[in-house]
């Protein structure tokens, strides 16, 4: 009688658990909101999150306008944008329906939206579940999705104002919408060759589950168009499926409905929204998607025909058939269509890919096991316990559901080892394939363990606790059996637990409850963590000072621009800094940054890693004036952990700034470890010139390591081997480099070196030999954090992030070294000093008609000579010769 009782209320179970586990997912994603709330709005985590805002601004002013391109951003050309408009619609909608209007207010709206959609994964996993398995599969995916961690807790955190939570989501939709379609055909079968079968009531399910897969494909793609990654999941499972029903001699008519339809309403609605951009490339808006999927269409039409055709004849014949068809059409493509190879072919392998750089943008590293285990732990056991569940059901019949969901994995998780930012999407499969597993060995195993339950507390019953009970009459014995007297019934071999199902059962449940625990701890733990994260507090003032007392670059901040009618206005300029901080500037200064973190503006002669590494002012004035930049923004990052970023952009070689040796561990010690140096090509780029030295002129300081070293090639080791270190005077230790490599041995040489920062943090602050002056840049701002802490009025004083003015300075006629007083806005002296070259001096500084905060507190004086000078701020700006 409870048990069904218990069936009856089951609906009522289920629903309960899946609000519980609704809730719980919103809940972990909302910690943030306790400390990411500020007067001015929100501090987004992550750098895209602020460029949404300002699409999120835009949107609103315009609604429903979308702006495929900005001008704000990419100075001087101005950027596309190339993810769709679903997610900022959604938000922007949202806004004007709560009466969001102010930055803030849009700021919280918009935050919440990652944390509403993690917590509508959880009934959508749920109904993926049920379909793939059963409703247990389905609740137990439900709450693993609910606390899985890794980068889909992260991305889903409130917050995080982007589009990746959403890609799971509408990705997800259309995996069940697709799955569900294969299963409504296999409950609906009909022939292509029967026509009594291809009635409307008949095809009338099938067709409309596939025109659901169309949308939900639909809603991924208006999202992003990486949803075309779902296309080549389709298009691997349907080749893999032709050929298991070609083999078990089962007809795959249902593959033509599903994907007929379901593409062409793809075609349908893509041609519909239209080509926001130009030529053939899958990663934006082109008509290549709409080539994508007539593509393959047109494949599963012909893998039927294929299969129609040699139906009854050698199986080999179907893949023999295919693979030379394969190669025929892709040799065609490559000679006759070479767009069309690059779109379908190229693109693919590029995608799979890793080039250098994807190193210096986290989302794009490639996935290890120590990122994988962090994120899924005990859930990568599990999941690889689903696919084996999922092939052992389909050991007989195959059921295309099964096989549909194992390509999407195995796809997804190749995609991710390739680009760790997919483990967002893999989070899905993880989830999903666990509770798969988790629910096969309930099912097999759950009677056992109440078997188990059974014989147990029967044994409790009748063990020495129960001695002192009186013995109950023996009942009433039927017909034919045996009296009970002597001794007690053996139990029928029905009622004996198999012990090695119920011991799988149990750990099963240990290990599910083991990797939601330690995940749903994780999430807390990051969620608290991010309470913190957002914009640096120095960035913040220092751009917030920038929009107001920088010139106003002319440009409409919320207007929507056309790209091919616009042209930037006269007074307008750009802003070079590196990618990190571009959509910063957009957003909080709505200055125009010349690069953004979509990596554009980065690479290239004209690109900010070129400008940074570049240790002549004047090839990176040149950069400057090619690209319109007025004012350079640097930091401490940029100048220290970030260096690596620009120098691998720049293809320059990190030897050149910062190269490797091998150093002993300790004095005496055998061991030998790798550690970096800066050499005098690092204090000699433009970023140490500005943020170490202010673009002043540096003399060597009193302390360098005067190493000699072996070459790796003569050491017979993968980098070369300091022998000996000597901290020396940097005039001493130039004389003793010479003196050595005059007469060194082969193989052998000594140099001057800096310390890496990680091992004294002011070695920045010491070049190995004399640092020039930069002529036309000037401090105009920095931020008040000494990255060196609270230090007596001796030690180093370097602020976490300054803005220079690129001015073309007033020449001043002289021989040797002009220097001037300055005082920053923090109260920070210097004097700015300058080494004549030619005979002149180029100095950025005025001493009279400057309002700025940076000031020159006394005139330029010639070193020695006793010879001063004034210089206004219109010599500055309009380049004038002073004498």
């Amino acid at each position: 009688m409870a048990h069904a009782d218990l069936g009856k209320y089951r609906p009522y179970i289920i629903i309960g658990f899946i609000i519980l586990f609704t809730l719980l997912a919103f809940w972990t994603r909302g910690i943030p909101s306790e400390g990411l709330v500020t007067a001015d709005g929100v501090n987004l985590l992550e750098n895209d999150a602020w460029y949404n805002i300002r699409l999120i601004e835009q949107t609103v002013a315009n609604f429903p306008g979308y702006a495929w391109f900005d001008a704000m951003t990419l100075y001087p050309t101005g950027d596309v944008i190339y993810w769709g408009p679903l997610f900022i619609e959604i938000i922007s909608t949202l806004c004007l329906l709560t009466g969001a209007s102010t930055r803030p207010e849009l700021m919280v709206v918009a935050s919440w939206v990652p944390p509403l959609m993690a917590a509508a994964m959880v009934p959508v996993i749920y109904l993926l579940g049920k379909k793939i398995a059963d409703w247990k599969t389905g609740l137990i995916a439900a709450g693993l999705i609910a606390v899985i961690s890794g980068n889909y807790a992260y991305r889903s955190l409130f917050g995080f104002v982007d589009h990746h939570i959403a890609e799971t989501l509408f990705s997800t939709i259309f995996i069940l919408a697709y799955v569900a379609a294969l299963l409504v055909t296999r409950d609906h079968p009909f022939s292509l060759k029967d026509r009594g079968t291809l009635t409307v009531g008949g095809l009338k399910a099938p067709a409309l589950a596939s025109v659901l897969a169309g949308v939900g494909y639909l809603l991924g793609y208006f999202n992003m168009p990486t949803m075309i990654l779902f296309a080549l999941i389709v298009t691997t499972f349907t080749l893999i499926q032709f050929l298991l029903d070609y083999f078990q001699d089962r007809s795959s008519d249902y593959l033509v409905l599903v994907n007929t339809i379901t593409f062409g309403v793809v075609i349908i609605g893509t041609v519909a929204f239209g080509f926001p951009h130009p030529g053939f490339d899958l990663s934006r808006y082109t008509v290549g998607h709409v080539i994508a999927s007539a593509a393959l269409i047109a494949g599963t039409l012909v893998l039927y025909g294929l299969a129609t055709y040699l139906r009854g004849r050698p199986k080999y014949y179907f893949p023999a058939a295919l693979t030379g068809i394969a190669v025929v059409v892709v040799a065609a493509l490559y000679i006759a269509l070479p767009d069309v190879y690059n779109l379908l072919i190229a693109s693919l392998f590029a995608f799979f890919g890793e080039q250098p750089v994807t190193t210096t943008v986290q989302e794009a590293r490639a996935w290890s096991f120590d990122m994988a285990w962090a994120a899924f732990n005990w859930g990568l056991l599990l999941m690889a316990g689903g696919i084996a569940a999922l092939l052992w059901r389909s050991r007989e019949k195959v059921n295309p559901a099964h096989v549909f969901v194992l390509v999407w994995t195995l796809i997804i998780l190749a995609s991710t080892m390739a680009h760790v930012r997919y483990e967002y999407y893999l989070a899905v499969n993880v989830a999903l394939l666990s509770a798969v597993f988790a629910g096969a060995v309930l099912n097999i195993g759950w009677k056992d363990v109440t078997r188990f339950a059974g014989t147990a507390t029967s044994a409790a019953h009748t063990g020495p606790a129960a001695a002192g009970k009186r013995e109950e009459p023996p009942r009433k014995r039927k017909k034919g059996g045996k009296a009970p007297e002597a001794r007690k019934p053996k139990a029928s071999s029905k009622d004996q637990p198999d012990y090695l199902k119920a011991g799988a059962v149990i750990a099963v449940v240990v290990v599910t409850l083991l990797f939601a625990g330690s995940s749903l701890q994780a999430n807390i733990a990051l969620a608290n963590n991010a309470r913190y994260g957002g914009v640096d507090s120095q960035w913040m003032e220092a751009l917030k000072w920038m929009g107001t007392n920088t010139p106003d670059p002319g440009v409409d901040y919320y207007a929507i621009l056309n790209q091919k009618t616009f042209t930037y206005p006269e007074e307008s300029y750009g802003v070079m800094s590196w990618w990190d901080y571009g959509h910063w500037i957009t957003l909080i200064a709505k200055r125009i940054p010349n690069n953004n973190p979509f990596q554009h503006g980065v690479a290239g002669p004209n690109g900010s890693a070129r400008y940074f590494v570049s240790t002549d002012e004047a090839a990176a004035n040149r950069i400057l004036d090619n690209i319109g930049t007025r004012y350079v923004v640097t930091d401490i990052q940029l100048a220290t952990g970030k260096f690596h970023a620009p120098v691998t952009w720049a293809d320059v070689g990190q030897e050149r700034f910062q190269p490797y040796f091998l150093l002993p561990v300790s004095a005496g010690s055998s061991e030998y470890q790798a550690v970096p140096f800066n050499t005098q090509e690092y204090y000699l780029t433009m970023v140490s010139r500005l943020h170490n030295f202010d673009g002043s002129m540096t003399d060597p300081t009193s302390q360098v390591i005067y190493a000699e070293y072996r070459d790796a090639g003569t050491a017979n080791t993968s980098l070369p081997v300091i022998t000996r270190t000597q901290q020396m005077n940097a005039t001493e230790g130039a004389a003793a480099v010479e003196a050595y490599n005059r007469n060194a041995p082969a193989g052998s040489h000594a140099t001057l070196l800096g310390m890496y920062y990680q091992f004294r943090g002011d070695s920045i602050l010491q070049p190995l030999e004399r640092v020039p002056a930069l002529q036309h840049y000037r401090l105009v701002h920095e931020t008040p954090q000494n990255v060196y802490g609270n230090v007596g009025e001796d030690g180093p004083d370097l602020k976490a992030v300054k803005i220079f003015e690129y001015v073309p300075g007033a020449a001043i006629r002289g021989e040797g070294i002009i220097e001037v007083p300055i005082v920053t806005n923090t109260g920070r002296t210097f004097n700015y000093r300058q080494e004549s070259v030619n005979g002149t001096f180029v100095v950025p500084y005025a001493t009279s008609g400057w309002s700025g905060e940076v000031k020159a507190t006394g005139q330029y004086r010639i070193a020695g000579t006793g010879q001063t000078f004034d210089v206004t701020e219109e010599d500055i700006l309009q380049g004038h010769t002073i004498n």
